[in-house]
């Protein structure tokens, strides 16, 4: 058999698997409709996986299709998927270029029935949102230290009874004001709207709580009435969402300055925990008492000292002083004065004993005796008499006058 060539293979380009999914999963992403679609129909091999993730295909009477909810997604269900299950989804169409297999990217999931609701909610949503309501440029501060709350609910409901409850254990001296207003129904928006006009009004108004239980999307939706969201928006007051439970996401929730998952939680976060601070002023006053009494110690001592240095210094002290430093010189100078006596009268008895030594008087003692002229001259010699002459003679015991007679030998 004649083999058959074509031509045209050599003006293809060769594409590897790899580049081929990829060019696919391309073209499906970037087509208009295929990038945010809404898809109904039912649930079946539902896989809940322990990353948070849900694999599950969606199936119809002419066919089905592989879809998967990321964790971040799931977190917003308002209710748990099962098998069988009618349902709308919304989301994008890709490939999963590993297998060629293309799959539907889930983003919301509504039950079927809540679909037309779910759409008008995400219509709201997106015009809000787009306006900027949700902004958080526009969101006001709660305060920390509420007395006086406000909380917009139904009077019969369990909320009211759970933010009582917290608020009261949380601080006793919190005041609670109920404004009763219908939580569901067509007329529950403007009854809602009311109660929050009301709250507004009065001054001691710290904050205000707009909640209630959990719900499906219908017993909810009269928290996603746009004229509500105005409401919010423009209220001068803090308002606190906590509407339905962890999963129930409402345009309150996006308009409000806070949103929590529960009642309680929003009593948690408009009343401050005086226990807290109780044990906190205890410590606080614990360590100014501490401060104070170290404070009042150090001053003490700094007053001692001062005291010490005017005493010092004081005029009295000086004079004392003074008269101590004269009392001790003259001490001294007494004490030097005896110690110099003692020592001059020891020289001076030395002096004397040496002068007595010397004393010619001494020698008349031994039976001499000194002969003088009428000048007081000693006569050391003969040669020096004169018989005409009287002379002083001298004795030991006395004196006498007289004249010296010559005898030649």
């Amino acid at each position: 058999m004649q083999k058959r060539v074509r031509n045209d293979y050599m003006y293809l380009k060769s594409l590897s698997v790899t580049e081929l999914n990829q060019y696919v999963k391309k073209i499906l992403e970037n087509d208009f409709i295929l990038r945010n679609v809404l898809v109904e129909g039912e649930i079946s091999n539902l896989k809940l996986h322990s990353s948070g993730h849900a694999y599950f295909s969606l199936k119809d009477k002419g066919g089905k299709i592989n879809c998967v909810m990321f964790k971040s997604d799931v977190a917003f269900l308002s209710f748990k998927p099962e098998d069988g299950m009618k349902v709308n989804i919304k989301g994008r169409v890709s490939l999963y270029d590993k297998e060629g297999k293309y799959q539907f990217y889930v983003t919301e999931m509504t039950k079927k029935g809540e679909g037309e609701l779910f759409v008008k909610y995400l219509a709201l949503k997106k015009k809000l949102e787009e306006e900027g309501l949700f902004d958080e440029v526009y969101k006001k501060e709660i305060p920390k230290f509420n007395r006086n709350i406000g909380v917009v609910t139904s009077p019969t409901g369990a909320a009211v009874q759970d933010i009582i409850s917290v608020a009261k254990r949380r601080f006793e001296g919190v005041n609670i004001y109920i404004s009763p207003c219908l939580v569901q129904g067509i007329n529950a928006p403007k009854s809602i709207i009311n109660g929050i006009k009301e709250l507004e009004k009065l001054k001691e108004i710290d904050l205000i709580i707009v909640t209630r239980g959990g719900g499906s999307l219908e017993e909810l939706w009269a928290f996603n009435d746009e004229e509500l969201a105005r409401c919010i928006f423009k209220c001068k007051k803090p308002i606190v969402s906590a509407v339905g439970h962890e999963t129930d996401y409402t345009i309150v929730d996006f308009v409000s300055d806070v949103r929590v998952p529960t009642p309680s939680a929003a009593a948690e976060i408009a009343v401050f925990d005086s226990t807290k601070y109780i044990a906190l002023l205890d410590e606080m006053t614990i360590r100014l008492q501490n401060s104070m009494y170290k404070h009042i110690d150090a001053k003490k001592y700094s007053l001692n000292l001062m005291k010490e240095k005017l005493l010092r210094n004081s005029p009295e002290m000086i004079v004392r002083n003074k008269l101590k430093d004269i009392i001790n010189t003259r001490e001294f100078l007494s004490n030097k004065m005896e110690s110099t006596l003692v020592v001059l009268k020891e020289q001076l008895a030395k002096e004397c004993a040496l002068l007595n030594s010397y004393n010619p008087l001494n020698v008349l003692q031994k039976g001499y005796s000194i002969i003088q002229k009428e000048d007081g001259t000693t006569v050391k010699g003969s040669n020096m008499i004169t018989e005409d002459e009287v002379y002083k003679f001298t004795f030991a015991e006395d004196k006498v006058y007289g004249r010296i007679n010559l005898l030649e030998e």
